[in-house]
């Protein structure tokens, strides 16, 4: 069996909009990010899932009860899914956090990409051990969903990187994924 996973971002943060990069800083959802939340609810509300994990950040939180609002869904928040801890470039300018220069090397008093690989495997783990044959939500950040990428479609953090949506704004409601 399987687990089928539909990954969504958080809204637009009013950090977005300053082109700032929240990292494990809480974050405000911005009026634009409140309007995603309830117009992707209206986008998949006839799609059945049998919960929901968000990360434990505040614009995830509120973005996943958005998002499955007056739906009879249990949602856990995870801290395992939050985003890249930054360090000391949680909240600044969007140009300090480059991916592609902390796949293996932490970010100043943060963490690498391989360390947020890490987390998400252990979460995708006990996903598959807990939730084998079910329909999965994730509502979270940018870099556990590269991760989830990575991990599921074997790629390399530089595949990841390079095939994600953002760089195309190529956004959609949802990006599926089947855990095996």
């Amino acid at each position: 069996m399987s687990v089928y996973i539909k990954y969504f971002v958080h809204g637009t943060t009013t950090d977005n909009t300053l082109k700032l990069s929240t990292g494990w800083n809480e974050g405000e959802l911005s009026e634009k990010g409140i309007l995603q939340g309830v117009e992707l609810a209206k986008t998949i509300k006839n799609e059945e899932f049998d919960i929901v994990f968000c990360s434990d950040l505040k614009r995830a939180v509120e973005s996943a009860k958005l998002n499955f609002y007056n739906r009879d869904i249990e949602i856990i928040k995870d801290p395992r899914i939050r985003e890249c801890n930054y360090g000391d470039y949680n909240g600044k300018d969007s140009k300090l956090a480059s991916y592609s220069t902390h796949i293996e090397e932490n970010f100043p008093n943060g963490e690498s990409l391989l360390d947020v690989e890490k987390r998400i495997k252990e979460f995708l783990d006990d996903l598959k051990a807990n939730f084998d044959g079910k329909r999965v939500a994730i509502v979270a950040h940018k870099a556990p969903q590269l991760a989830i990428d990575k991990i599921t479609n074997n790629k390399t953090w530089e595949q990841a990187l390079a095939d994600d949506w953002r760089i195309n704004h190529d956004w959609k409601p949802g990006w599926e994924y089947i855990l095996i």
